[in-house]
């Protein structure tokens, strides 16, 4: 899935939540194309076409990153920063899907320009609600600006 749209950029470096948030988003129909990273330094390579990526179209960005928080290589935190300190990428809304509910992890979250925090939920269905929720608004109600250069 290299050139193609990417609707939702997955960063997420465990096996079951990657299996629970595909089948979610597939079973409620909300994203159709979805690029999963297993750690912060493939999500940075993805986001900004180098290294594996480094043939992808720059102007084929995510319209959406599902990030998660403890992540291997680079954390989710220093995802993020790159992310909104980049002019190419910083409209990009970002949600912190994590199983961090310590306050301050979301205070240095939303300081890095988070455009959500979200503590996965344990039991499935409300996972599955969840993701249905991140999906629909994101991807179909949310309006995001005009592409910069």
């Amino acid at each position: 899935m290299t050139n193609k749209i990417v609707e939702v950029l997955l960063v997420e470096d465990n096996p079951d939540d990657v299996d629970l948030a595909l089948l979610a988003l597939e079973d409620h129909h909300v994203a159709n194309r979805i690029e999963v990273v297993r750690d912060g330094a493939e999500a940075l390579d993805f986001l900004f076409c180098r290294g594996d990526y480094a043939h992808r179209s720059p102007g084929n960005k995510p319209r959406v990153v599902l990030l998660d928080l403890k992540l291997p290589r680079v954390d989710g935190l220093e995802v993020l920063r790159q992310i909104k300190d980049d002019p190419r990428t910083r409209h990009i809304p970002v949600i912190m899907l994590t199983a961090s509910q310590e306050e301050k992890d979301r205070i240095r979250s939303y300081e890095n320009g988070v455009n959500s925090y979200i503590v996965k939920p344990v039991d499935f269905d409300q996972f599955k609600e969840a993701m249905r929720a991140i999906g629909y608004y994101w991807l179909l109600l949310n309006e995001p600006p005009p592409d910069t250069p």
